[in-house]
């Protein structure tokens, strides 16, 4: 028998559940870990997330749900981290794919639950948006969190929602969160971190990048995202909480007006209504701005200076860490270009690297 992990909204939920189900369940269980292929632009050039027809090489596990062997390929221009998680870590990635709406997605879990007859299904979602009401001002991504969350309540299986990391996704705050979370379910250590530390040397989630770093010990105030949020770096960034599932989509008014899309513009639409956006429109809108933009060639002689600014402006902000997704937008270069970046940065200056941040203070 095998466990099932939903990753909530796909990207770095994924390497987490990966952590996650070593940390609980041991090195010798099995599991699927079921989730988007919905990568930041800086991987998938095409807004939005993929779909099977997105891909070379998946594996058929129900008639509607395909697993992502490492083999598989995204097909150019698309791209996804789905593969190389896949050859790094032990658990069977298997794709969510939501264009065909909470609907879709109900069938898709009703499908692996018959076929897998799982131990456990944990919904996890590293941050705590999914608990979003959906008018916070700080809110940025909901439609990828409420559509899995609308999925799992139609479910006939018992399911147990997990946040790792409140507030670390810099969407809902940690004071806001608090009063919602159930019990600790696991407090993240360095050790636990070992399982998917290779990943970690690429993948670009900021959100568990930093579930990570606090795991190891770090603390202060990361910034992240193009816009330059802080977010805060304590004790209780490494926790794991439970929280009732039925609670949740009490809460998040978007997971319970999606519940009868049929298709993902019918959930966008519900989105923009209830949310004043949809998280779509934000990746269309910077891919056709990045599309636009002249690449800028790495010139240590350039990149540095600019560096040295951009810390001494985040130091006077009280910032002590950062991400390499951060200081790549902040020094104006390309997306693509994060990964050259990072390593000239680490080889400049390694003393900086607080794997996976980047210490600034």
């Amino acid at each position: 028998m095998t466990r099932l992990i939903v990753a909530a909204g796909g990207g770095g939920d994924a390497v987490a559940a990966a952590m996650l189900h070593a940390a609980l369940y041991g090195d010798d269980d099995q599991a699927v870990i079921l989730t988007y292929a919905w990568d930041r632009l800086i991987v998938d050039p095409l807004p939005g997330p993929r779909g099977a027809d997105s891909f070379t090489g998946l594996e058929p596990l129900t008639r509607s749900v395909w697993s992502v062997p490492a083999t598989a390929q995204p097909i150019a221009p698309a791209g996804s981290t789905l593969p190389w998680l896949a050859a790094e870590v032990p658990q069977t990635f298997a794709l969510l794919d939501p264009h065909h709406g909470a609907e879709g997605l109900t069938r898709q879990l009703e499908e692996l639950v018959d076929h897998l007859a799982p131990r456990s299904i944990d919904l996890l979602d590293v941050g705590g948006d999914i608990l979003a009401q959906g008018d916070e001002p700080t809110l940025k991504s909901p439609l990828a969190d409420a559509l899995t969350l609308s999925a799992c309540c139609q479910v006939d299986a018992p399911i147990r929602l997990l946040i790792a990391g409140p507030g670390l996704d810099g969407e809902v705050s940690p004071d806001d969160l608090r009063p919602l979370l159930g019990r600790l379910v696991h407090t993240f250590t360095s050790k636990d971190v070992e399982a998917i530390s290779t990943v970690l040397e690429w993948h670009p989630s900021e959100a568990t990048a930093m579930l990570a770093a606090t795991a190891r010990g770090v603390r202060g105030i990361c910034e992240v995202r193009d816009a330059g949020l802080p977010v805060l770096l304590t004790d209780e960034g490494a926790t794991v909480h439970e929280v009732d599932l039925d609670d949740a989509v009490s809460r998040n008014s978007l997971a319970r007006a999606i519940m009868t899309t049929a298709t993902l513009d019918e959930a966008e639409a519900n989105s923009r209504e209830i949310c004043g956006f949809s998280e779509v429109d934000y990746e269309r809108n910077k891919a056709a701005w990045l599309t636009e933009r002249p690449l800028t060639k790495l010139d240590p002689a350039d990149v540095l200076p600019r560096l040295d600014q951009f810390q001494t402006e985040a130091r006077a902000r009280g910032v002590t860490h950062t991400t390499f997704r951060r200081i790549t937008e902040a020094l104006n270069l390309s997306g693509s270009q994060r990964e050259e970046l990072r390593s000239l940065l680490i080889s400049a200056r390694p003393e900086k690297y607080a794997a996976p941040l980047w210490r600034i203070a």
